[in-house]
C-alpha cells in the first residue's frame, strides 16, 4: 500500500523521513514503469489506476518539501 494513503487521522503523527520518501520514489518508478507497460500494450484505460496513486504520490511529496522549510533553503 502506498504511503501516500496514509489516513486523515495520522496525518499529523505520521513520520517523514529520509526512509519514507526513499520508499515513495521507488514506488514512483515502479508505477511509471508499470503505466509504460501498459501503455506499450495499447491498454492505455488500465493504467487510470496507476495513474492516479502516481498523481497522488506526487502531490504527498509536493506537500512534504512545501511543510519543510529546512528542505527549500538547502536547495538554494
Amino acid at each position: 500500500m502506498s504511503v501516500a494513503f496514509i489516513p486523515d487521522w495520522l496525518w499529523g503523527s505520521a513520520e517523514i523521513n529520509q526512509e519514507t520518501t526513499q520508499r515513495l520514489l521507488e514506488e514512483n518508478d515502479q508505477l511509471i514503469r508499470c503505466i509504460m507497460q501498459y501503455q506499450n500494450k495499447g491498454q492505455a484505460h488500465e493504467c487510470v489506476q496507476y495513474q492516479h496513486v502516481l498523481h497522488r504520490n506526487f502531490i504527498y511529496l509536493a506537500t512534504i518539501t512545501d511543510a519543510n522549510p529546512a528542505s527549500t533553503s538547502q536547495a538554494k
